[in-house]
């Protein structure tokens, strides 16, 4: 998930991303919005535990694309290393409560 302020409207922009390794060929984009969208999307995903990654570039192109669709291949690399660092901050989570448990 993405999110920045737009330089000329001043409104905050954001898209989430789902991929499934069990499922998912490629990531697709769940949902993007600007404003009050995108803040609800931003608010969802603390509420959930998601992590945030914001990256301003790639978060214009990413609502730029349709709800639904995958994401192009022209993004596989920089969608990649976000997945890494979701990846690792959802292992650090479960190893710090499985050693309060």
């Amino acid at each position: 998930m993405d999110n920045k302020r737009d330089a000329t409207s001043h409104r905050k922009a954001a898209a989430a991303l789902r991929y499934r390794r069990d499922t998912d060929v490629v990531p697709r984009v769940t949902a993007a919005g600007r404003g009050l969208v995108a803040e609800k999307i931003i608010a969802l995903a603390k509420e959930a535990g998601i992590p945030i990654h914001e990256d301003a570039s790639l978060v214009e192109v990413l609502a730029r694309l349709d709800v639904g669709s995958e994401i192009p291949v022209e993004l596989y690399r920089v969608v990649a290393e976000i997945l890494a660092f979701v990846y690792r901050m959802d292992r650090q989570w479960k190893e710090i409560h499985a050693e309060k448990a």
